[in-house]
């Protein structure tokens, strides 16, 4: 029997730490060298950290990647490796390198540049032209990068009628809430179409407002799944490819031999690479059997934050973290996060009562603090903002108190927490959610100010079924029923309503969806029975906040389009959509 043993490093790189990244690299090669694994793949760009934008103009970046990768090619004895780099021949390509027993056999070039969402690809490298097929162990083995595999008529499809029987697709694709699924759907329809065995790589791991999933994947010749990779976690995943029931199907489907005159109409140069003709003949050790269960809503959205808010602390350079615990159920949750992320020995919670707190919300943020077993703090801001008063008192002679006494407090809240990072070295976390920040319905320099924002892409519908999640793991209380429950308030002048301001969460969310994310127009999410009233308040809240968005933290992209990276609006616009 024709067989192939694949491995797949599903490795958790850093952008531009070649030293790490490449140990990483050679490590699970020392791992897939014991384990018996013929070839064995990393992700897209795995040698520089994905993705590289700006750095990559910077010729010194693109050296010590080269370098990072001839200490690849050493290490590679006794078995086949393909990696992710930059290669650079003229100009710069994402690159897939093709390595045996220690030397450099071949580099594919990626085709599909992808220039949209969060992609930007375009703006660095050039596109490859070539597709070709490796032998390998004497199968053939199509190689290709992320995009490239998304195309029902792409490189996957031209080297599988050039005589590939696996497809390689090596990739760093992010994670968004239903990306997994659609995938998987993806890659069976291209495994079925193709006759081919598919095998995908892809990152995982925190990288600023990104998160990689992993959930690599191998799915033979019908697009039945063979194998999956761990979620939000590195993982080896080695698979044993049953080559021979590629050239079986093949023969029994007649549409095969039709597709070969698809190779007439390609415009790549496809040609054939031996990298090796004869598999080797040591002997194998068993695999143990890999059951991973695949998490749905809203359990791979609560692990998305985790790995998202880990990353991003460590990778900066940070130990602790700081949050302003208000009672409400956002803070609560921004702060359960941060500790199944870094441990309840590096979170620090904060209460900043005002004239206008209720005890209740000092009194849960208290027991939020205990349940979690986190460092806190109270520290009241009447006597500063007692102070602001009085300092503005003739400016602000003959008005009635408005919005500015409110986000006085506000900002004197950040101000206090900046000042706590600052003096001890944390990272504040700021706690609004996907929709204050859709809406404006945040503070700048107040609730904005911090660091790294955790839930910014998170609704607040969201919100609840997240803290709901929380807590049914921990089986008790861990958020109290009284922070879940109580009315949203900002707490900023008596008897406060998030409603006040905003129309009710249920009502807005599905509107924010719909005109932020499908870019439905008014008329048409009104269409949808949705009060009339209700859109165009919505709409127009968010048309106005773009200049405060700008100015917000990073956060974890969660959502298909999320502000910043995905959703990118001029500032300075006379286009109203309401």
């Amino acid at each position: 029997m024709r067989r192939l043993r694949i491995g797949m490093a599903q490795v958790n790189t850093t952008v531009g730490d070649f030293v790490a990244n490449t140990q990483k690299i050679l490590e699970a090669i020392a791992e897939a060298r014991s384990l018996g694994v013929d070839l064995l793949t990393f992700p897209e760009l795995a040698i520089c950290g994905y993705p590289p934008e700006d750095l990559l103009l910077k010729p010194q970046f693109i050296e010590e990647n080269l370098r990072a990768l001839d200490k690849v090619v050493d290490a590679s004895s006794g078995l086949t490796v393909v990696v992710g780099f930059v290669d650079a021949k003229g100009d710069i390509y994402n690159a897939a390198a093709v390595i045996h027993d220690g030397k450099l056999a071949g580099v594919y070039h990626k085709i599909y540049l992808p220039n949209y969402g969060v992609f930007d690809e375009n703006r660095y490298f050039h596109p490859g032209r070539e597709c070709p097929v490796y032998i390998i162990d004497g199968i053939g083995v199509g190689i290709n990068i992320c995009e490239d595999i998304w195309y029902e008529a792409g490189p996957a499809t031209a080297q599988a009628y050039s005589g590939a029987e696996v497809i390689v697709n090596i990739s760093s694709s992010p994670y968004h809430f239903g990306r997994g699924n659609f995938r998987e759907r993806m890659l069976g329809t291209r495994a079925s179409d193709n006759v081919a065995i598919i095998a995908h790589n892809n990152l995982v791991g925190g990288q600023d407002e990104l998160v990689f999933d992993g959930n690599s994947m191998v799915l033979d010749e019908k697009g039945k799944l063979l194998a999956r990779g761990k979620q939000f976690e590195e993982d080896l995943v080695i698979a044993d490819l049953d080559v021979e029931a590629v050239f079986r199907t093949r023969l029994h489907d007649p549409r095969w031999r039709k597709g070969t005159l698809l190779l007439e109409e390609q415009r790549w140069h496809i040609a054939k690479i031996v990298v090796s003709e004869v598999p080797s003949a040591a002997p194998k050790p068993s695999l143990p059997e890999r059951q991973l269960q695949v998490r749905g809503l809203p359990d791979e959205v609560y692990d998305a934050l985790v790995l998202g808010i880990c990353d991003y602390v460590h990778k900066n350079g940070f130990e602790k973290v700081v949050i302003g615990l208000s009672g409400g159920i956002d803070s609560s949750l921004v702060a359960a996060i941060a500790v199944d992320a870094l441990g309840h020995s590096n979170v620090v919670g904060v209460a900043m009562p005002s004239r206008y707190s209720s005890p209740g919300s000092i009194s849960d943020a208290e027991l939020l603090a205990q349940n979690l077993d986190i460092r806190f703090l109270i520290i009241p801001i009447e006597e500063v903002f007692q102070a602001y008063l009085e300092v503005l008192a003739e400016a602000f002679k003959g008005t009635e108190p408005n919005v500015a006494e409110e986000n006085i407090q506000a900002r004197t809240r950040g101000n206090i927490l900046m000042a706590l990072s600052n003096k001890f070295g944390w990272l504040v976390l700021t706690t609004g959610n996907k929709s204050e920040m859709a809406t404006g319905y945040a503070t700048l320099y107040g609730a904005m100010a911090g660091g790294f924002a955790v839930i910014k892409d998170v609704p607040k519908t969201l919100v609840y079924e997240l803290a709901r999640y929380r807590n049914s793991l921990a089986g008790s209380e861990l958020m109290p029923s009284t922070i879940i429950e109580k009315p949203p308030s900002a707490e900023l002048r008596p008897e406060q309503k998030d409603t006040d301001t905003l129309p009710p969460y249920d009502l807005l969310d599905p509107v924010l969806e719909a005109y932020v994310e499908e870019d439905k127009s008014v008329e048409q999410i009104i269409a949808m029975g949705i009060d009339e009233g209700v859109v165009k308040w919505a709409a127009r809240l968010v048309d106005t906040s773009e200049y405060k968005r700008r100015q917000a933290p990073p956060g974890v992209k969660i959502t298909p389009r999320a502000f910043g990276r995905d959703r990118r609006l001029p500032i300075t616009s006379r286009f109203k959509g309401w």
